[in-house]
């Protein structure tokens, strides 16, 4: 890049509304609504309004879960968010969550209704409702812990590797180099966590294996980004391991359908009322 053609911030910055991108159409530097738009409504307690991107995935894996083992007030009904067609900034989708990002869910079951935004927190709230994948007193810390790890390090994964490396309108070196090696370091951690331990957080399934195996799992499976090659996935033998072990489990099959509006015509379910959806 010659001298002339190097970026120099301005002195105050404006927004571009064509600075081009794949999500260039639903980024603006605002929040709130913007249109007029009521989200439908179920029968069951348990109201999902999600799509099935890594960060919604871990929720309909966590409802699947559930229902695996037996608990049917976990049924829950689960609408998509057209998010590239900016239906996250429909006033009733802004209602429920007013950072306009899936998932967002809507619990029925008590005396009101409760909001709940942002993966994390929807999968401490369900596990803590059922008394599932998340220790009560041995182990919870450890699985808290890998939670928030995988809350602080996606960003990097999603927003900085995946965004530079497969969205962006031009590829730049340094970008992608910097976020490359964030994501090799944070594949390193987990791949020896997972040396030691069957599960990330111990020899125990929790919400930590949910929240990081649609983002790390399906990264290594080479379902992420086409960039399997790139990083040298195979050398994470751990987290490969893990990955497809994850991938067998009957609820994570079923769970990464759900919201689910792209892909083979199997692949799909982009709305789920039952369970019998999937038959």
């Amino acid at each position: 890049m010659s001298e002339q053609d190097k970026y120099a911030p301005p002195a105050v910055w404006t927004w571009d509304d064509e600075s081009g991108g794949q999500f260039a159409n639903i980024n603006r530097p605002v929040s709130g609504k913007t249109h007029d738009k009521k989200l439908p409504k179920g029968e069951h307690p348990f109201q999902l309004y999600s799509l099935a991107t890594p960060n919604g995935v871990k929720v309909t894996i966590m409802f699947e879960e559930l229902l695996e083992k037996g608990i049917d007030n976990a049924e829950y009904d689960a609408y998509p968010i057209k998010i590239m067609e900016g239906e996250q900034f429909g006033s009733g989708f802004v209602d429920i969550n007013p950072n306009s990002k899936i998932p967002a869910l809507i619990d029925n079951s008590g005396e009101k209704p409760v909001r709940i935004f942002e993966s994390g927190a929807i999968l401490v709230h369900l596990a803590e409702k059922f008394g599932e994948f998340l220790p009560q007193k041995e182990g919870r810390a450890e699985v808290m812990s890998w939670l928030f790890w995988q809350m602080g390090s996606a960003p990097f994964l999603g927003g900085g590797f995946g965004h530079f490396y497969a969205y962006a309108p031009e590829k730049f070196e340094y970008p992608i180099n910097r976020y490359t090696m964030e994501v090799k370091r944070q594949l390193d951690v987990l791949d020896k966590q997972l040396a030691k331990n069957n599960y990330i957080a111990g020899n125990e399934y929790s919400i930590a294996d949910i929240a990081i195996w649609p983002w790390y799992g399906t990264l290594v499976l080479g379902h992420l980004y086409n960039a399997a090659e790139f990083l040298s996935v195979d050398s994470y033998k751990n987290v490969k391991r893990w990955a497809e072990q994850m991938a067998s489990r009957p609820a994570v099959e079923r769970g990464k359908m759900v919201n689910r509006t792209w892909g083979e015509p199997e692949e799909q379910l982009p709305e789920r009322h039952d369970k019998t959806d999937f038959k």
